[in-house]
């Protein structure tokens, strides 16, 4: 069975599209917890870090800011690269978590998932980066099958309905 280039197209779409999902849901479901739970990302901040609550509320903020931005088109680059920017400028937490081996109940109590948790940042600056790029699927067009029985009528390429065919 070969695949023409209307479903490439909209494989990629779909399959962007699942991945992006997850992500916005990652990021804001983590930023509404630096707000409503900032107990343990404030144990996690370095010392040496002035204004630790505020830092937390503000990144979490950027989370949700960013992984809302991630869903409109208009704005997914600039909250991609912002994503991946908060990542980077996290990261001192983790290593800091790490490091003094701060206590937390649980797998994130163990000195080895914290350890582990470093190497786990890049697959997800990878994933956001990801969603920066400039030829990224846009939604444009609907994910649907070219076939009888499509959901109003639309086409793939989301310029003629069947009505008008």
């Amino acid at each position: 069975m070969s695949m023409n280039r209307d479903d490439a197209s909209s494989n990629a779409r779909l399959l962007f599209f699942t991945g992006l999902v997850p992500l916005t849901i990652l990021f804001v479901g983590s930023g509404v917890l630096h707000l409503l739970r900032p107990e343990p990302y404030l144990r996690i901040m370095p010392p040496f870090l002035p204004w630790p609550k505020a830092l937390v509320w503000i990144s979490g903020a950027a989370e949700i800011a960013g992984g809302t931005g991630l869903l409109w088109t208009k704005f997914r680059r600039a909250a991609a690269y912002g994503l991946v920017a908060l990542l980077i400028a996290v990261f001192p937490a983790n290593v800091y978590m790490a490091a003094a081996h701060v206590p937390f109940s649980g797998l994130m109590g163990a000195s080895w998932a914290q350890w582990l948790r470093l190497p786990l940042q890049i697959p997800l600056i990878l994933w956001a980066w990801y969603y920066a790029r400039k030829d990224a699927p846009t939604p444009s067009a609907p994910v649907l099958p070219e076939k009888e029985g499509n959901i109003q009528g639309f086409t793939n390429d989301n310029r003629t309905s069947r009505s008008t065919q």
